[in-house]
Order: structure tokens, then sequence, then C-alpha cells
């Protein structure tokens, strides 16, 4: 057991003693368990919960009933007695009969990593398409779980565990939940539908899509104000963005771009989250170009750049043009281990040089080859498509036919281009 002596600027509610257990599965998968209680330090922090202390237990396999075992669970139990804590929360997923179990044993609330990654959405969601997808991924959670979270609905003062549905929707039988998560999946097929009718008018106006992507606290939300000038939140916590931002981005050429900020990734994020909020993540799929934004100055870039990976795969985002952003350089100690490599750039996004390289890297990826049109000089509308189609970088007169060296625009030309491709010179 090791003390914690975290503060948080969020009024308490809860005093929790944190416990990880490892398993053999775990140290087989080369998950870094105290890089991930660590962060789940971090997690209750940001949900407003004053961290007392962490316990870790070392078994083969998880208890069936007690999880920790049966032995673990008095010591914990006697901890808690002393340091005066209201909950437990595990770094793992509980099942509902296992949080029963040790609900009655403890007599304290018991929470897990799922359910408080669930919490910190409840509270950061402000949008009504964001609290509706809180809402499902919370009640799909639970649902299954309902027998085992009796003390945790039953306790007076809310806290972590009890946002978001809130306790008389969860005391309500099983048949009411379901059909609440029946309306909840309406609502969201409606914002499908919107979303699906805005890419389509994107498409056909020609607008190029930039999707930031990337570890939570990686500084996605600080990259966009610093891009875009956005009057964007941002804050040194984890998930301090959680509804998507979108703003015009101007690239050196003058062309305009639309940079979307994304909630950010975390290792375990709940699948009933990543199902949830799948409408929304789904902007990274249409995407013409995406960031992947790191944090270079942790010492889990590399696992955590694999999380973002993984995720990116799961919403079958993964082979999408990328630029890896190695953000936060002016908090690297040892440069000289780290190395970028062709489609990465390491900068620092508080400074001017570094934005106006990155800004040029993305131009540079969203064009396509230099070419050259020969078009009749009578055809107006062609020659002001071709300036539509790109950066005009060489212009001749030949008798009767305008040459017009163009630098592509890849997502212009796709869209507008067809019409200029039989006059292309080879």
């Amino acid at each position: 057991m090791r003390p914690t002596t975290h503060e948080t600027d969020y009024e308490l509610h809860d005093r929790a003693v944190l416990v990880s257990l490892v398993t053999q599965a775990v140290k087989r998968s080369g998950i870094n368990t105290e890089h991930s209680l660590q962060e789940l330090v971090n997690l209750a922090e940001t949900a407003g919960v004053e961290v007392l202390t962490t316990i870790t237990q070392n078994l083969e396999t998880p208890d069936t009933r007690w999880f920790i075992g049966k032995g673990k669970v008095e010591e914990l139990r006697a901890a808690t007695g002393e340091l005066g804590a209201t909950t437990v929360i595990f770094d793992q997923e509980l099942s509902g009969a296992q949080v029963r179990n040790l609900e009655e044993t403890l007599d304290l609330k018991i929470i897990d990593r799922t359910q408080l990654i669930l919490d910190i959405f409840a509270q950061r969601a402000k949008t009504r398409e964001g609290i509706i997808q809180v809402e499902l991924a919370q009640l799909s959670y639970l649902l299954p779980r309902l027998s085992g979270h009796g003390k945790n609905l039953s306790r007076l003062g809310g806290g972590i565990g009890t946002r978001g549905p809130g306790e008389t929707k969860l005391e309500t039988d099983r048949r009411h939940i379901r059909d609440r998560i029946s309306d909840l999946k309406s609502l969201l097929q409606e914002v499908v539908r919107h979303r699906q009718l805005h890419r389509e008018r994107r498409r056909k106006t020609g607008i190029t899509q930039v999707a930031l992507v990337g570890y939570t606290n990686a500084g996605k939300s600080t990259l966009l104000r610093e891009l875009t000038a956005a009057d964007v939140y941002v804050e040194n916590q984890l998930f301090a963005t959680l509804d998507p931002t979108s703003r015009t981005l101007e690239l050196p050429s003058g062309k305009e771009v639309i940079l979307t900020d994304t909630v950010g990734f975390i290792q375990n994020l709940p699948h009933d989250l990543v199902a949830a909020f799948r409408a929304t993540l789904e902007e990274v799929c249409e995407a013409d170009l995406v960031l992947h934004v790191v944090d270079s100055s942790s010492e889990m870039r590399d696992e955590q750049m694999k999380v973002v990976q993984g995720i990116l795969g799961d919403l079958g985002a993964a082979d999408k043009p990328q630029i890896t952003v190695f953000n936060k350089k002016d908090a690297v100690t040892n440069r000289d281990e780290f190395m970028a490599g062709v489609d990465s750039i390491w900068i620092s996004a508080f400074s001017r040089d570094d934005l106006d390289q990155l800004s040029n890297m993305i131009q540079l990826r969203l064009s396509g080859d230099t070419m050259t049109f020969a078009l009749p000089v009578d055809r107006g509308d062609l020659i002001a498509l071709a300036y539509r189609c790109g950066e005009v970088t060489g212009q001749q007169v030949e008798e009767d036919r305008m040459l017009l060296t163009i630098e592509l625009n890849k997502q212009d030309f796709q869209v507008h281009g067809y019409k200029l491709r039989e006059y292309m010179e080879t």
C-alpha cells in the first residue's frame, strides 16, 4: 500500500481506496500495471475523488466471488475503515455478483474502471447528443449488473457512479431500462442521419476534413486552439474535451479546411462507450487526413500510440492518411532518444514556427501531384474549375489553348476534376 498526495480543484464528494489485480493473463498481455494504476488515480481525481491510497493484489486468476480473494478483502476492509474511505475503485471490470459481494462485506460503494470513465463522461457531456450517448453507454453497461449495484443506487449524496441516468431510472425494472435504451438508440439514429446529410453536403461542396485524434490529454484541444484561434476549453485534465469541435483552418496556400477535435482515447476504453459514440467518432472515418497527436513527453508514449491505433482500427479508420504529431517537445528531457519518421513532426503547440511547419505538412499531404492541363481559351468554365482544383503555379497561352500547371488538391480534384481529365497533358 502506498499513500498518494495528489490534489484536485474539484469539490470532493468521495474518499477512495484504489485497487488493482495483477493476474498471469495481465502479465502476459504486456500491460504496464503500475502505469494503469496511476492512470486510475488520475481518472479518479478528474471525477472529483480524493484518493487515499492504492492497493495491488497478485493472483493467478481473478477470484470469481471476491475478485481479489477473501483474505485481501479483509485487508481492504481494515484499510478503508482506518482511512475513512467511502468508496473502493477497481482498475478492472467487475461482475454484478462481485460488486454485490464486495459491497456486503465492505459496506462501501464499489466502482470499477469502466464505470469511473462513464461517470467522467457524464460530468463532461454538455450537448444533447453527448448526454444521449453517455446515458446509453451507462445504461448498456449497468443493465446486466443491476443486481450488484444496490448500495451504489441507495446511498445519499450522489457522487461517482450515480451521475447520468440517476438513481430513479436505475431502480426501475429491466424492461423500463431496455425501453429507455431503445429510445436512446432511436434518438442516436436521428443523429446519424443528420451527420450523414452533413457529410453528403460537405462532399458535394468539396470541403476538406482533417480530424485530430489521440490519447486523452495529448494536447489536441490546445493544438486546435493555437492553429485556428478557436475558443475551446483547454485544461490539463483527462477527457477535457468530450463534444467534438470543428473550426476552419487556413493553410499557407489560402485553402481552407475543417479541423475537428475529437474525444481522447484511453486504454480499456469501455466498449459500450465506443459503441454509443460511434456516430461522433465516425467523423474520423470521413476525414481526408488524420492528425494523431501524441504526448511525446509521456513515459508510456509507445503504449498510448498503440491504443489509439487499435481504436482507429476498430472504427475502420486505420488506413486513413495520417500525420503523427509528437506534441509537447519542450517537455522532453532526452531528445537524443527521440526520432520522428517521414509522416511525423515534432512540435510544441505554443511555437508559431512549429505550427507553421505543421500547416505546411498538412497542405503537402492533402495536395496531389502537379499536373498540366491544356484547356481551350474559350472555355472559361473549365479554366475557373481548374483554379478550384488546386493552386495554379504556371500559366501559358499557346494559340487557342491555355496551359495551366496546377498543384492539385486531392479532395477538390476528386469532386470536381472529372471534367478536366480529358485535357491533362502527359
